[in-house]
């Protein structure tokens, strides 16, 4: 077997410029292609404290304070952040949630790291996308993450309390573009009425 120095290898991990890695990505860094000899040096990483495990196969680098929406990002592919949290980050809502909410294309999860909860909420391909990158992060623009949560409130999955809503940063021809675009169905259309524009 053979043998590598853990110096060495921590010095390749930092100048790849990585904070948020897989296994797969991490292999290709450390050019280690023997599975047991790349878990035994995972594990160095881990007790030294060069690594922290999110969850199976998924490690960020520590040292660099991580985004909670990078890590959303990163932990559901492929995802945006959008909803409540989305709505926030725009300032159309102003109480923070206690949760870090995105879209999938996927099916619908909760995870949970560093006493944080992540839900990422199924939509279908062609609801998905309409997302922008703000400093590494996919966010929904903000009239996105509004038809993203009556969307989900017209299926029952969401609920929305339109009294906490501030929709000045939200551009009303283009939510309306959007609605049209992706074919708004009525249940979509009646509770948009309810918006106080």
């Amino acid at each position: 077997m053979e043998s590598y120095n853990l110096s060495i290898l921590t010095k390749k991990l930092l100048e790849s410029g990585l904070y948020l890695i897989t296994s797969k990505t991490l292999k290709e860094v450390l050019e280690i292609k023997n599975e047991r000899t790349f878990y035994k040096i995972v594990k160095g990483f881990i007790k030294n404290d060069i690594l922290r495990n999110i969850e199976k196969n998924k490690y960020y680098v520590t040292g660099k304070n991580i985004d909670t929406f990078e890590i959303a990002n990163f932990l559901y592919q492929p995802s945006y952040v959008s909803l409540e949290t989305a709505l926030n980050y725009w300032g159309v809502l102003s109480q923070f949630p206690f949760e870090i909410t995105s879209i999938t294309s996927k099916k619908s999860i909760t995870k949970k790291f560093d006493r944080k909860v992540y839900n990422f909420s199924h939509v279908s391909n062609k609801y998905f996308g309409m997302f922008t990158k703000k400093n590494n992060i996919l966010v929904a623009l903000p009239e996105k993450a509004l038809f993203d949560q009556i969307y989900l409130a017209s299926k029952g999955i969401k609920t929305v309390n339109f009294d906490e809503y501030d929709l000045k940063n939200i551009n009303k021809e283009i939510y309306f573009e959007i609605c049209k675009q992706l074919k708004a169905d009525n249940n979509i259309i009646n509770l948009t009425k309810k918006l106080n524009w």
